[in-house]
């Protein structure tokens, strides 16, 4: 075997990649990255060679063995190592590749085991540690890289050093900004990983601009199909009540690249497959990214990686965690801020957000906009004040295009009548009206232990009822299985009963028509948006009908919870009773319950982008969020204890089928066990699932947990 062949870039029991065959790829997919954004491939392709060529050293080939344990106190960073071959490049490309290397794994200062390179320069003996039989491995080195081009030569143990030395203080005077180099190369080494084989036909796949032709379209149901999208203005802010066709007026306004954003994984798990649908006979490569980012856990400290997947894709589909990450500075968030550089940002369905989550949009926002993307936001319900203020980011009336329905077009949008009830003990009679009735009813909890609960009554009470639940903590393989059998048997069931018991997550995921609901009470916005799946089927046989919607009064203490009470009591204080909802008085109800700048009203200490300036110092980041854990959106994973197995494996590329998103504030206190792959999910026991009901948060405590290996 040719020696090269033996020094490893992976672990044996991940079946042991060769090293150079991992320079090769990351190599490949450097240069391409750099091609298409106008960057020197030359320098690219020696940054991604020479990225990880410290793990020659026996002290790190040593680590990659079955059955390796590592002591206690021991240290040693592959990428220090690798920066003691930079005189091996020019001078022009140093500073450059010392972006490349040195932090692509951990902060160069503050990591948040101070382990990054600054962290550990601190201790004079780290070039010791680190170059440890350096004369003895170098030369293996040197052959590695001799077969990549580079003109290598012999280079003393004094010549390492100041080749750290140079590292060490190039880092020390770095400006503060985002270095899109290290995110190249943290792009590039992270899809390499992903995938064993890098080829042509991959690259040819990537960085190509959708062909969106199949989005002009016109049909006078809805009234955004007729609008011209070709306005020169730059940014896009659409206005439009639920069926009214923004997605595909939002898709006509892109001309490159698109990142399309929704609030929830059932929702971009839909928009996924509508694009797939909608595309199939076009070259666009369409990538699916979830809410969950990478969470690993180290005595007790915390950090957290954005999980970026393929760089290039042509649309990408994500949720606001992963936007968010750019403007709180979490790992990789240079490899996106390239990745979006120049971008088509469509922000769907911002209506649906928390006002924590609309505060960091319009942070988010700040930054697309320097990153030079277009920006296009859609919404069905939107505050006056943060319209305004949105706009105003954006640059104006001159760079935005506003697009709203006239009063006579709105009112072709009234499709339902509103009652108000006092509690779901006064429910039972309207759910027994409906069944008798053949009605498809939705109901609709807050939080997923009602739901649970309501479901089990309700299957107790119509045994012979088609009946299903749906809320966001299943496996995703599970919650998959759920939507498409929930289509199926509204499709087959046509003029039959069926109860569907949800959470938030119907608000922007489920694409059939219900004949009636019963809601809790929710914010105004939120309600408006959940009422969009009441007499959905927009066609001529429908405008003027209208269909039932009764709300529950307001709950209180923390039955009132993810919500505020003071602004659930608002919204049910607004609505009708007994009466149409009319879409020409939203925009009044909306600004009776928002009447000021809450959403400005966050901390952003933790931000690293604020009023056009970067205020984090570049190969730098932090190790989370400052918000992670006020973010109610699922930002952490589990699997079930007897899947572990498989999911160390990744047999069939399962990883994410068996993962159950979670909200990290639910469980990282719990002393859950994280696993070390994939997206580092919390293991939990058996009996803390249920493949009808889904995660079962009251097994997560006590006895169930005795049998774990707590932190």
């Amino acid at each position: 075997m040719d020696d090269c062949l033996k020094i490893l870039a992976k672990h044996e029991d991940s079946g042991g990649l060769p090293l150079i065959v991992h320079l090769e790829n990351v190599a490949r997919i450097a240069e391409c990255i750099a091609v298409n954004y106008g960057m020197d491939a030359g320098i690219a392709r020696k940054g991604a060679v020479l990225h990880d060529i410290g793990k020659v050293s026996p002290l790190f080939q040593q680590t990659l063995k079955h059955g390796y344990v590592r002591m206690p106190g021991f240290i040693f960073r592959h990428e220090i190592a690798s920066l003691f071959f930079l005189s091996l490049l020019d001078n022009t490309e140093k500073d450059i590749v010392v972006d490349m290397i040195a932090a692509h794994h951990k902060s160069v200062y503050n990591d948040v085991r101070c382990l990054g390179l600054l962290d550990l320069d601190e201790n004079e003996d780290s070039f010791t540690i680190h170059s440890a039989g350096f004369e003895e491995w170098a030369p293996v080195a040197m052959d590695i890289l001799t077969r990549f081009g580079f003109p290598t030569r012999y280079i003393s143990l004094e010549e390492a050093r100041l080749n750290y030395q140079y590292a060490v203080t190039s880092c020390e005077n770095l400006k503060r900004g985002c270095s899109l180099w290290k995110g190249l190369l943290m792009a590039s080494d992270q899809m390499a990983s992903a995938l064993r084989d890098v080829d042509e036909e991959l690259l040819g796949k990537l960085y190509i601009i959708p062909d969106l032709s199949f989005y002009e379209r016109e049909n006078p149901l809805y009234p955004l199909s007729l609008m011209p999208a070709d306005n020169l203005k730059r940014h896009t802010l659409v206005t439009a009540p639920t069926g009214a066709g923004k997605t595909d007026f939002l898709m006509r306004r892109c001309k490159g690249r698109v990142f399309y954003t929704l609030p929830y994984q059932a929702s971009i798990n839909a928009m996924y497959d509508r694009f797939k649908n909608d595309l199939k006979d076009t070259v666009s490569q369409i990538h699916l990214l979830h809410a969950a980012s990478n969470l690993k856990v180290h005595d007790g400290k915390v950090e957290e990686r954005i999980m970026q997947r393929h760089v290039g894709a042509s649309i990408k589909v994500l949720t606001p965690h992963q936007m968010a990450s750019i403007v709180f500075g979490v790992k990789g968030f240079e490899a996106m801020m390239l990745d979006l550089k120049g971008c088509d940002v469509i922000l769907d369905e911002i209506h649906t957000y928390s006002s924590t989550i609309q505060a960091i949009v319009l942070r988010i926002v700040e930054i697309l906009k320097a990153a030079g993307c277009r920006i296009h936001i859609g919404t069905a319900t939107m505050p006056a004040v943060l319209y305004n203020e949105i706009l105003c980011l954006l640059g104006g009336p001159d760079d935005v295009y506003e697009v709203k329905l006239s009063d006579e077009q709105l009112d072709s949008f009234n499709r339902h009548v509103v009652h108000k009830i006092s509690s779901m003990d006064d429910a039972y009679s309207i759910i027994e009206a409906g069944v008798r009735s053949g009605n498809k009813i939705l109901i609709v909890c807050n939080q997923v232990r009602r739901a649970q609960s309501l479901y089990l009554s309700l299957k107790e009470l119509y045994p012979e009822i088609s009946m299903m639940l749906i809320h966001s903590h299943y496996k995703r393989i599970d919650r998959h299985s759920l939507e498409i059998s929930l289509k199926e048997t509204y499709n087959k069931f046509e003029d039959q009963a069926c109860i569907v018991v949800s959470t938030q997550v119907v608000e922007v995921s489920l694409d059939i028509s219900f004949d009636m609901m019963i809601t809790e009470c929710a914010p105004i916005d939120a309600l408006i948006q959940r009422f969009g799946r009441i007499n959905r089927k927009r066609n001529v046989d429908t405008i003027g009908k209208y269909k039932p919607i009764y709300v529950l009064s307001p709950a209180s203490g923390n039955d009132a919870l993810p919500y505020d009470q003071d602004i659930l009591h608002k919204s049910f204080e607004v609505l009708p009773d007994a009466g149409i909802l009319k879409e020409t008085e939203v925009q009044s109800m909306l600004d009776k319950v928002y009447p000021d700048e809450q959403y400005m009203n966050i901390d952003y200490s933790g931000a690293v982008f604020v009023n056009g300036r970067w205020m984090i110092k570049e190969l730098r980041h932090n190790s989370k969020s400052a918000l992670l854990e006020v973010l109610d959106i699922n930002s952490a994973t589990c699997i079930l204890q007897s899947e572990e197995e498989q999911y160390d494996k990744n047999e069939s590329g399962t990883r994410n089928e068996i993962e159950i998103p979670v909200s990290y504030r639910s469980v990282a206190y719990l002393g859950l066990r994280m696993n070390k792959h994939g997206t580092c999910p919390y293991v939990i026991p058996d009996d803390a699932y249920d493949s009808e009901l889904g995660l079962l948060s009251d097994k997560l405590k006590g006895e169930s947990n005795k049998t774990y290996d707590f932190l």
